[in-house]
């Protein structure tokens, strides 16, 4: 198990050279929040270079690579210094316990911070530059017997399909390295082009269950001449050899890695099991112990390709090739890897779309399941202005947006592309995905640590049994038997594989359902939940607020009113302001609005501009009457609470010394919030808070509309954040919002759920949960599949530790090896498949 590190990671912070910025802030508050995270400080230098921000956390549980998705998602990057290598291609792991030797393998070469295996494949190393390369870590991999598979296997597979497409040493934007070599001349198979090593052995991925057959056939063939024939003994004798050969291969190989840790592993005690075994001259149990092993291994290992075939199955959405439509009308087909920014491509009816972007023609309806889980068609329409929308993609609407890897409808369009074909939602949910089977689990950890316990107590055990012929009349042979079947019956097989399994089908499935979860922690943790609490605007309401009112101050026109207050928010991105911006050039019809500028954001109070050289606020009520600000006059106070009283959103317009009026907004809830709440009420959640930076009755009065009996208002984001911490402390919360303003919240809270992840980037980055479609009838859907994930966590461990239980009083009383090893392997497979259940899950816990 990892253990806690400290690092100075210089931070590059775009024309921002102060740790007093408020991007470091954010970034610090962000991560204090985290689990795993003890501290987090800025560290200052005496020779005029920047401040660092210096970290003290688990790697094991915060990997570095989320550091540097909070990073960016603040505004700042990590630096050179340190660098993240993702491959999800790797041959030669095969089960668990093998890719926990691996990793410790890999922890132990200088400058490696954390290294994680998965069962399934996948491997996330993040090193120091200055300290070792890739060709150093593909070394240690090589050195173990593993490697990626070769780049006549991978060559085949469709461009732009996801991060594991590019070669090593490609960059995305921060030194993210995603995916094997596939373009080098000198990428061979295994380590200096050894055969052996692809796919794990001279038969590819079926080397192991090959091996293990044949320890069967050869097994099977000495006993039938043994008791069947009159044949020579050293026939049958050279059969059960040849069956330790076979069936002991890869648990060799494996007992000899955890020997180099100083480590002793499942794989060592079914070898000193059947070395006994044979010592005993029972070389038929002890062959029949090493198929079985070896049988159950292999067999394990296609269960746990089969959950990583339906994570895969996500890169396969997204089409090799284009169609490109150039600037004199011409078309012409190309990969989807050369597609630029700014190119229009030609997407036919049921045809899947090769890139993220905007409709700039035609009209049609896109099934966008594949990416976000929405069960109908999503209506698309031309951007009004291309220039426009080009100019801030993020922005823009649903029905503008699409994204690669959907499906068109009924209608031809044409799309102008917004991201290259390595950054698109659909490569980015693949790269999360693969990272995320990397990431283990509370109970996960737990089990490592309880096995480090086990596996040396049972060796003890098992030495004092090899003394019970001292104590029971009973002949060396019998004690030293029962001894072995004793290590045989405690070997924790079962209980490695228990929950990597269960949390691999879980993330797959949410993947496959439009929900993208990072890893066992929160996976698990959103399933032990009671507490949620949301953000308002824009979670449970539609954030499409819309005038309702407009109250002129004494002598001031509707008009002017409107005019100043449109010209001020139509610089701001800020759903409000696009409110007044909008409704606000309906009621103008025509007529023009002055020029503002230098806008200045007061964050969760409202914004501030100059027209005419005069100062514009624009804001809540509490903005005024502080920090130097002249209070309300007694006419727009009243105004105000009339509005409030009738659940308004309100917001205030003074122009120099002089109140011009107050604008009254409502935004509706969504559809789907209280349908939702109603099942989340089922599922087992208890306690539901919505919190806003709206006024109490307003607060109130939309949380009453949803079926939310809690609602605290009057919050700037500061207040979030303690609100969430306070609820913390009382029980394990989860923070439902939209990423982006709701960052530091959804830090402190035990699992941050972010709505609408494929339109945001920062709502990607940002939460633990990323629900894909900007609806909120997935959000039961995660829960539902988070609890079914912890239930069958627990079963498999009561399975695993009921079996050894049982077992080991049995085996003590008499049971033999082969009996033993049939329940012990029986054990593991039914795990795995138990895990593989979740895999079919549906909505509401029908499986």
């Amino acid at each position: 198990m990892t253990d806690q590190v400290k690092l100075d990671i210089p931070l590059l912070l775009p024309e921002v050279d102060s740790d007093a910025d408020r991007c470091v802030a954010r970034l610090i508050s962000d991560l204090e929040g985290r689990e795993g995270v003890d501290k987090v400080h800025v560290v200052r230098t005496s020779d005029g270079t920047p401040p660092q921000l210096c970290i003290h956390y688990r790697p094991d549980i915060l990997p570095l690579e989320r550091v540097r998705q909070l990073a960016r998602s603040a505004g700042a990057e990590l630096t050179e210094q340190y660098q993240h290598l993702l491959w999800d291609d790797l041959e030669g792991v095969g089960h668990a316990r093998r890719a926990r030797t691996i990793s410790d393998r890999l922890r132990k070469v200088p400058g490696v911070i954390e290294a994680e295996v998965s069962a399934a494949g996948t491997m996330r190393v993040e090193f120091k530059r200055s300290q070792t390369s890739i060709d150093l870590i593909r070394k240690a991999l090589a050195d173990m017997g593993v490697s990626q598979k070769s780049s006549a296997a991978t060559a085949a597979a469709p461009a732009g399909r996801g991060p594991s497409q590019h070669a090593a040493e490609h960059d995305h934007g921060s030194d993210h390295v995603h995916g094997p070599d596939h373009g080098s001349a000198d990428h061979k198979h295994g380590e200096d082009g050894d055969p052996s090593h692809e796919h794990g052995g001279i038969f590819g991925e079926r080397t192991e269950l090959i091996f293990a057959l044949l320890c069967g056939l050869v097994l099977g063939t000495g006993y039938a001449i043994e008791k069947l024939t009159a044949a020579p003994e050293w026939l049958a004798f050279a059969c059960y050899i040849a069956a330790y050969g076979f069936g002991g291969w890869f648990t060799v190989r494996e007992a000899i890695e955890n020997l180099k840790l100083k480590r002793f592993e499942i794989d060592t005690l079914m070898l000193v099991a059947a070395a006994g075994a044979a010592a005993l001259g029972a070389w038929a149990e002890g062959a029949l112990l090493l198929f079985l092993f070896s049988l159950g291994h292999a067999l394990e290992h296609y269960a746990m390709g089969r959950a990583k075939r339906a994570i895969e199955a996500l890169a396969e959405l997204a089409p090799r090739t284009a169609v490109v439509k150039g600037a004199d009308g011409s078309t012409r087909e190309i990969s989807v890897d050369l597609l630029q920014i700014g190119d229009t491509v030609i997407v036919k009816p049921n045809e899947r779309l090769p890139a993220d972007g905007f409709v700039v023609v035609g009209r049609t309806a896109v099934d966008q399941a594949p990416v976000t889980g929405e069960s109908v068609p999503v209506d698309k329409e031309p951007v009004p202005d291309r220039a426009l929308a080009a100019a801030k993609p993020d922005t823009l609407e649903a029905k503008n947006r699409v994204f690669a890897g959907t499906i068109n409808g009924y209608g031809a369009i044409e799309i102008a592309v917004t991201r290259l074909s390595a950054d698109t939602t659909l490569a980015k949910v693949v790269k999360m995905v693969s990272e995320a089977e990397t990431q283990k689990s509370p109970t996960q950890r737990f089990t490592d640590r309880f096995e480090r316990i086990f596996v040396p107590s049972v060796l003890a055990l098992v030495f004092v049994l090899l003394f019970a012929w001292v104590v029971v009349d009973e002949p060396f042979r019998d004690s030293f038997y029962r001894a072995m079947a004793v290590l045989v019956a405690a070997s924790p097989c079962a209980l490695a594989i228990a929950t990597p399994s269960a949390v691999l089908s879980g993330v797959a499935r949410a993947a496959r359902g439009g929900v993208l979860v990072k890893g066992g922690g929160p996976l698990e943790n959103l399933g032990s939940l009671t507490a949620l609490a949301f953000d308002k605007t824009g979670t449970l309401t539609e954030g499409r607020p819309r005038i309702t009112d407009i109250v002129p101050a004494t002598g001031v026109s509707d008009d002017e009113l409107m005019m100043i207050a449109v010209a001020v928010e139509s610089l701001s991105d800020h759903p409000l302001a696009k409110a007044i911006a909008r409704d606000g050039r309906q009621f103008l019809d025509e007529t023009p609005t002055p020029t503002a500028h230098d806008l200045q954001s007061l964050t969760g109070r409202g914004v501030q501009a100059r027209i005419d050289g005069e100062v514009v606020r624009i804001g809540k009520a509490e903005m005024f009457g502080r920090d130097g600000i002249a209070d309300l006059s007694t006419e727009m106070a009243a105004a105000i609470e009339r509005l409030r009283e009738q659940g308004r959103t309100t917001m205030v317009v003074r122009k120099g010394e002089r109140d011009l009026g107050a604008i009254g907004l409502m935004d509706t809830p969504r559809d789907a919030a209280k349908a939702a709440i109603e099942q989340l009420k089922t599922l087992g959640i208890t306690r539901m808070i919505m919190i806003s930076g709206d006024n109490q009755k307003v607060a109130t009065a939309i949380a009453a509309q949803v079926g939310i009996d809690e609602a605290v208002g009057d919050l700037m984001p500061e207040d979030k954040v303690e609100t969430i911490k306070k609820l913390r402390d009382e029980m394990p919360v989860a923070m439902v919002g939209d990423g982006v303003n709701d960052a530091p919240a959804m830090a402190n809270a035990t699992v941050g759920i972010a709505m609408g992840a494929a339109g945001s980037d920062v709502a990607l980055e940002t939460a633990d949960v990323a629900l894909m479609a900007d609806d909120l009838s997935h959000l039961p859907f995660a829960v539902g599949l988070s609890r079914s994930t912890r239930w069958i966590i627990r079963q498999n461990l009561i399975v695993s530790l009921g079996v050894v239980a049982l077992l080991v009083p049995a085996t003590i009383m008499g049971l033999g090896i082969g009996p033993a090893v049939m329940v012990h392997e029986g054990s593991t497979l039914l795990v795995v498949f138990n895990a593989l259940r979740l895999l079919a899950y549906r909505d509401g816990g029908n499986q």
